[in-house]
């Protein structure tokens, strides 16, 4: 398992969909809100899962970013951590570690954000949870 600093750094120069992914996990990890909204293609769509008031298929860049601030509103979730990146001919992938916490109570969670690339931007976004009954329970 690499780490957060290796995993961002430690990749091919010619691989887009890396690239892409690879860029974004560096702006998150820095806090740099600008350079993650920058990542996402104007076109961006969320596909969130779950049982809770923000599941669903968010198209377009304003919705999707409005519905992760929204997530991080009712969460107050914090990044732990990347644990990988990964990258294959059509998809890229982030595994990370993420801290949630709501009325007391806080959890970690760990998730596989898969997405898609167009124009060298995030353009889809899968958000698969470790533990889907945990977060919907955060996002009641």
């Amino acid at each position: 398992m690499e780490s957060s600093s290796t995993a961002v750094s430690n990749h091919p120069a010619g691989d887009p969909i890396r690239q892409a992914v690879s860029r974004y996990a560096a702006a998150w990890l820095a806090g740099d809100r600008n350079g993650v909204a920058a990542s996402y293609h104007d076109d961006f769509t969320l596909h969130y899962f779950g049982g809770n008031p923000l599941a669903g298929v968010h198209r377009g860049k304003p919705a999707a970013l409005a519905v992760l601030a929204e997530v991080t509103r009712r969460t107050n979730r914090k990044l732990l951590g990347i644990v990988d990146i990964m990258a294959g001919p059509e998809r890229g992938a982030l595994l990370v570690r993420e801290q949630f916490n709501r009325d007391g109570k806080a959890a970690e969670v760990e998730r596989l954000l898969v997405y898609s690339v167009r124009d060298g931007l995030l353009w889809q976004c899968w958000v698969y949870d470790q533990d889907q009954a945990l977060v919907d329970s955060f996002l009641a």
